[in-house]
């Protein structure tokens, strides 16, 4: 769509659970939100407007689908129900933001700017990959390989089978412990010689019998054509290379919020760049700017929490502008 010249009542930027939940609440309280969704691109890791959801397939625990869904059916039902509310899209990525003045505005990547008396941030968090060949392949084509065992550990197709998961942090203790209750064994691969999760986490997953460490290990290529069959390990410390057959590798090694684009805007970010929020709200520092889902939340990145918190920004959103006299 064109971009007028005029002040958006609200702006929503990202297009994933979040940014499309707070749109269909926004719609509907006819504050006519524009949703700048983003452009697609796969550099350093493929990121599509829609969020991660639109690299998954199977999609079991989102409410309202018992025959699950795949992930960019769902995005793609999110869109056509804010679209139906009166939502107006834009094709583009913000890259620059000027919240010390109102009207806010936005710089898009084609020059044009945006000006507009709210903002909902919900550009999400994009998982870390490890860059071994084949990982990426297979992880977008639904071939065994995943970013979130919450997400995808409990489908039919890893169960009962050996899985392995990569990383050392809390993160990763915490999604091996989650597939201990499905797989027949559950391998930590772990580049160094000792993890850097809490004790208290490290002690949860070694209680589970089907737990096993690999030390000193790192993964130099996912083998496979259509589905993972196993991975290809190199020794940290002697340099031998090893073969490991398994069924499914979560890769578990964080995420990087999408906030780039916030570094000089004024909206304080946590230690880790996810936008702070305000305690039980979705308002940022700066009045008037809310964010929602992943990019403001490092503890359930599930699609559920997301939209729940879209939904949460909306309402704030609503309220504020009727504050402030805007309709």
């Amino acid at each position: 769509m064109t971009v007028t010249g005029g002040v958006e009542r609200v702006l929503i930027i990202g297009s994933g659970p979040a940014g499309w939940t707070a749109a269909i609440y926004a719609a509907r309280a006819n504050l006519s939100p524009l949703c700048v969704v983003g452009l697609p691109r796969s550099d350093p890791a493929p990121v599509l407007p829609g969020g991660q959801l639109m690299l998954t397939t199977e999609v079991e625990n989102y409410p309202g689908f018992p025959d699950g869904v795949t992930g960019p059916e769902l995005m793609h039902h999110f869109q056509k129900q804010a679209e139906r509310f009166g939502t107006r899209i834009c094709d583009d990525d913000v890259v620059e933001c000027n919240f010390n003045s109102r009207p806010f505005e936005v710089t898009l990547a084609s020059g044009t700017k945006i000006r507009a008396h709210s903002v909902i941030l919900a550009t999400g968090a994009v998982a870390n990959w490890v860059g071994a060949p084949n990982e990426l392949r297979l992880a977008q084509m639904g071939g065994g390989v995943s970013a979130c065992a919450v997400c995808d550990g409990a489908l039919p197709v890893y169960r009962g089978k050996e899985l392995a998961v990569i990383g050392g942090g809390d993160t990763a203790m915490e999604e091996a412990t989650y597939l201990t209750k499905f797989a027949s064994k559950v391998h930590v691969i772990h580049r160094r010689d000792s993890f850097r999760a809490s004790k208290v986490m490290q002690d949860r997953l070694f209680s589970q019998p089907n737990a096993v460490a690999l030390w000193n290990k790192k993964l130099v290529q996912v083998l496979g054509q259509d589905r993972i069959e196993g991975v290809e390990l190199e020794d940290t410390v002697t340099g031998a290379k090893s073969t490991l057959l398994v069924s499914g590798l979560f890769v578990a090694i964080g995420h990087s919020p999408a906030t780039g684009f916030l570094r000089s805007s004024g909206i304080v970010l946590d230690a880790q760049g996810y936008v702070a929020l305000a305690t039980r709200s979705c308002a940022t520092n700066i009045e008037g700017i809310f964010a929602a889902g992943d990019v403001a939340d490092a503890q359930y990145r599930q699609a559920v929490t997301a939209a729940g918190m879209g939904c949460q920004a909306a309402l704030e959103c609503e309220r504020w502008l009727a504050a402030q006299g805007v309709h």
